[in-house]
């Protein structure tokens, strides 16, 4: 999920971060399950030098990026609770510097607590996000100082570490942990923004437009039959629930080119897709009918007309987006009433990942390489998705476009281990997550960083929210295409 590890209401959308304290009997530099420096290889191979640059940019990049995100409102904004879904965005900013120091000061540096009075005001799974607004939380000016200090002393720490030698720090993943951490809990904070009530508090151009072909693409792509490899053995950053690598066998099956648009949703709703329970299963039109859903979250019809706020303006919704602001049950039921279904875990990752020409599977859709602005639509760089068919560059071998970023992408899958999953750093890492209860998501949207988002990056969260940036697109099996 995005940020914390508390189930109920405490995470925007499952990206998993550290949201608890780590292990007490763990000494510095270990942890509980120990992995091979090997499966933490980092794939660029940097020397130390490099990868602690490589580190310290990601820090400050997630840091300035949590600054963009606070200094924008008042005092008032930053401490009221804009949605019970949702911390108060100046909690958000003191567990960032808490589980850093946690982390990284106490574990790997052996250091001190700073303030260990504050350690239960911030721990995810002690509080969750209702309870939070009546903690007696540090004020803006004093947990921005806090958050100051503790990673100056981090980017000290860093300085001085060998970046190998225990687990933790093989290929610097504590301090990848932390930056991917940080940057979730950005996802998060743009997502209270979007909650939040009153004018515009962020800026940030449109994305491109569609480029030329994207209206004569094929609707959608076959994916021939037969074995992949999900999941990842040497990402050097990649959580547990990502690992190990795996082979999987699938039968042939058809996936969109592109998520679903506005204006394909809007053709359900117009044809009474909210009013039919043949298309929803019978917990999903329970939902529907007890939260009366009738349109994606923030989306209104007024003169004839549907308009959608997003971050504060008002604006007729674009009929070329990918729609966003939908649960799981929504994307459900529209792929039902399209004759197709939602596509699995594995069928998506097959998608995005995997070469037919080389048989491997890659890091991107588009190759090994980091992701780039012609690539996806990640980073917080637009406030919106892109028009779909956008980003050529970043499509799949199969042709898909759009798999990373824009929005995320719910699954028909619900969250499980992996074959020969281990749990690490810590159980409630995402183990605690595991069953029925949460469906899968995956991609990225444009509110995640490129240190977040990588192809076997697994994203969780309950089929009923809507807040998050999540849309979906749709699969069919061949024999019944």
């Amino acid at each position: 999920m995005i940020d914390d590890a508390r189930p109920t209401g405490s995470r925007a959308a499952g990206a998993t971060g550290p949201g608890a304290r780590p292990p007490a009997a763990a000494p510095p530099g270990t942890a509980p399950v120990s992995l091979t420096s090997a499966a933490l290889a980092a794939p660029t191979g940097l020397p130390p030098a490099a990868l602690r640059e490589a580190i310290a940019t990601e820090l400050l990049a997630a840091r300035a990026r949590t600054a963009a995100l606070t200094d924008c409102v008042e005092d008032h904004d930053l401490t009221a609770q804009h949605s019970p879904l949702m911390s108060p965005l100046v909690w958000d900013l003191a567990h960032i510097g808490n589980q850093e120091e946690l982390w990284l000061l106490r574990n790997i540096g052996g250091r001190e607590p700073m303030r260990p009075e504050i350690d239960p005001l911030y721990d995810a799974f002690e509080h969750p996000r209702a309870e939070r607004p009546s903690l007696p939380l540090l004020p803006p000016a004093e947990a921005r100082a806090y958050a100051h200090e503790v990673r100056g002393r981090v980017l000290d720490l860093l300085e001085a570490s060998p970046l190998e030698g225990a687990p933790l720090l093989d290929a610097g993943f504590a301090f990848g942990m932390i930056a991917q951490h940080e940057q979730q809990h950005d996802e998060t904070m743009l997502v209270t923004h979007q909650l939040r009530r009153g004018g515009p508090a962020l800026t940030a151009p449109p994305p491109p437009p569609a480029p030329a072909d994207a209206a004569t693409l094929p609707a959608d792509v076959l994916v021939p039959a037969g074995p992949f490899t999900m999941g990842t053995d040497t990402e050097p950053w990649a959580l547990d629930n990502e690992r190990p690598a795996h082979r999987v066998d699938l039968p042939a099956f058809r996936l969109d080119t592109t998520p679903v648009t506005n204006g394909a949703y809007l053709r359900f709703i117009t044809d009474g897709g909210y009013d039919d329970p043949r298309w929803w299963t019978a917990e999903g039109w329970e939902h529907r009918q007890r939260a009366g859903l009738t349109a994606p979250l923030f989306w209104h019809r007024e003169g004839g007309q549907w308009l959608r706020r997003r971050f504060g303006t008002v604006e007729p919704v674009p009929d070329d987006e990918p729609v966003v602001h939908v649960s799981w049950y929504e994307a459900d039921a529209y792929a039902r009433w399209a004759g197709r279904r939602l596509p699995t875990e594995a069928e998506w990752e097959k998608a995005a990942r995997h070469d037919p020409a080389t048989e491997r599977s890659r890091r991107y859709p588009w190759g090994d390489g980091p992701p780039a602005p012609e690539h996806a639509n990640l980073g917080q760089r637009h406030l919106r998705p892109a028009p779909a068919g956008s980003y050529p560059a970043g499509q799949s071998p199969y042709g898909v476009r759009q798999l990373m970023g824009d929005v995320w992408e719910w699954t028909a899958s619900d969250l499980h281990p992996y074959p020969g999953f281990r749990a690490w750093p810590y159980k409630e890492y995402s183990e605690v997550f595991f069953g029925p209860e949460y469906k899968v998501l995956r991609g990225g949207c444009f509110a995640v960083a490129p240190v977040a988002c990588r192809g076997t990056f697994r994203n969780w969260d309950y089929p009923v929210r809507r807040q998050i940036f999540a849309g979906f697109r749709t699969a069919a099996d061949v024999a019944a295409h």
